[in-house]
């Protein structure tokens, strides 16, 4: 295939892969070509194959609509891909939700040794409403929470859903914020498939005994010399 020929195809690829990630990124014409410095005509000659886009207009392409510049080197789609966050069953999920926060809350109040009485007393909140809100009868307020959380010296955090799709989610946020957080090399080196085993390892020895890993320490001491 002559070079014509070849540039003409991967125009046309590009446009597809182009307008795919500014379908998938629910973004304009308008705001995608303010976001590389052209024109929404210009960048509508993008996604038709007329024209490409340059290197540099790629990778600010990729930093605006937070996509892997490597989409552009590959034929998967990813405006048709699942939504990064799953469709909830959101009755379902509350009324789960709500009984296991009441429960909680029965937990931590026994735990604590206070009657529902006393604790009515002390926080002004109806005994009959605190039992609705222990048996899951009634959703709580996020402020009445605090107030009852705070009477029992417990830690309101300690109730975010963990297991659940809105807590797997918040895990992962937060995994991505802590990875962030490293120092760049470390973030490279992490990053690389290569250095896999090197983590494992690294991981396995951080579950082991001070006794342990002095045992581990010696012995390669003892191969080394």
């Amino acid at each position: 295939m002559d070079t014509r020929s070849q540039i003409i195809i991967r125009t046309k690829k590009l446009g597809v892969l182009l307008r795919d990630a500014r379908l998938a990124s629910r973004k304009t014409l308008q705001e995608c070509g303010e976001a590389v410095g052209v024109t929404k005509g210009i960048f509508k000659s993008y996604e038709e194959g007329r024209r490409s886009p340059s290197l540099p207009e790629l990778e600010a392409l990729v930093y605006f609509l937070k996509l892997p510049i490597n989409h552009f080197w590959g034929s998967a789609a990813i405006s048709d891909d699942d939504p990064s966050t799953a469709p909830l069953d959101l009755p379902r999920l509350l009324l789960v939700r709500q009984r296991m926060v009441g429960a909680l809350l029965r937990q931590e109040r026994e735990k604590a040794n206070i009657s529902v009485r006393a604790l009515s007393q002390e926080t002004g909140i109806s005994s009959a409403r605190l039992k609705a809100f222990e048996l899951g009868e009634r959703p709580i307020p996020v402020p009445y929470l605090e107030i009852l959380f705070a009477a029992l010296d417990s830690r309101i955090e300690d109730l975010f859903d963990q297991g659940g799709p809105v807590g797997q989610w918040m895990s992962e946020q937060n995994a991505i914020r802590d990875f962030l957080k490293l120092p760049a090399d470390l973030r490279a080196f992490a990053s690389q498939p290569v250095n896999i085993p090197y983590l494992e390892l690294a991981r396995k020895l951080s579950s082991l005994s001070t006794e342990r890993l002095r045992s581990v320490a010696e012995g390669l001491l003892d191969i080394t010399f």
